[in-house]
């Protein structure tokens, strides 16, 4: 059987990741309490329960409860009781943004102010996130991709990375990503904007990924481009403790050559243990300026 404690910071996207694995064939329960965890184990493990896949969500809501989940959980492995933690974090600002879109309070706060709580709420999960198997940071996820996350994680179960990698394209004209870890210029390439036929397409086509590669010399940069993710991404992993990255890849306006880089090493690194997304920042803007 496998039993998956689902926890993290409120707004984080508990409910949508329970949702997920209840539409996986979880059964599911949701704020149960911690003192009842050990016999619902002892339950679960029974031979007339019906499932061998379950899914408790714990979190602040628990009060000070929460303070004893240590100890259960140690009393669990004593009891050669397997299970995994499914943690789901997003930093405050969005965290702050979520509770006011939908206009709910935050279990903590108790009238008072939003990031009072979360910091508050932070402080006392820490020992969660410290043990958990698996950890996702939402900030940046869509519903969707949350649930996408969560399907990966049960499949691929211990050979799953947290690592989140965000390739994103843009154009320098815009400006650079404020988020961008790392930043990637590849305005050396060929420039299809000087070309009339094809100035009005995108990287996502491929008579401009054609006319970007033509030369070789993308094919040699995507090379060594890969080469270097391949050997960077585990080191954040294990020296930083980072689980997202954001590459960023830059020509002069976001439209064809960046895009038509990102979309290609968006491709070749689907074959790492990582959760890999692209996104073109600015593929939809207004090419006024000249050079693309």
């Amino acid at each position: 059987m496998r039993f998956v404690i689902v926890t993290g910071m409120s707004g984080a996207g508990k409910s949508t990741a329970l949702r997920t694995m209840e539409d996986m064939g979880y059964f599911c329960v949701d704020n149960l309490p911690v003192l009842l965890i050990e016999k619902f184990a002892e339950i679960s493990r029974d031979q007339n329960f019906n499932y061998d896949r379950v899914a408790v969500g714990i979190d602040i809501r628990s009060g000070r409860k929460l303070d004893d989940l240590s100890l259960v959980l140690a009393n669990l492995k004593n009891d050669n009781f397997t299970y995994e933690i499914l943690f789901l974090d997003a930093n405050d600002s969005e965290l702050v943004k979520r509770f006011k879109e939908t206009r709910r309070e935050h279990p903590l706060t108790r009238g008072g102010r939003v990031e009072d709580g979360i910091a508050e709420e932070r402080g006392r999960i820490a020992f969660l996130r410290e043990i958990a198997d698996y950890i996702v940071d939402t900030s940046g996820l869509l519903s969707r991709e949350l649930k996408k996350e969560v399907s990966k994680i049960l499949s691929a179960g211990k050979d799953y990375s947290n690592m989140i990698v965000s390739i994103v394209s843009f154009g320098y004209k815009n400006g650079i990503p404020r988020d961008a870890d790392l930043v990637f210029d590849v305005r050396f390439l060929p420039n299809p904007y000087y070309v009339p036929e094809l100035k009005s397409h995108t990287g996502n086509e491929s008579c401009i990924q054609e006319y970007v590669m033509q030369t070789g010399e993308g094919d040699r940069f995507l090379e060594k481009l890969y080469g270097l993710l391949e050997f960077l991404i585990p080191q954040y992993v294990e020296n930083e403790g980072k689980h997202q990255l954001v590459v960023a890849i830059g020509c002069t306006g976001g439209r064809h050559r960046s895009v038509t880089i990102a979309n290609l090493i968006h491709e070749r690194l689907q074959a790492l243990p990582y959760s890999v997304r692209v996104f073109h920042r600015d593929i939809g803007m207004d090419t006024v300026l000249k050079g693309e």
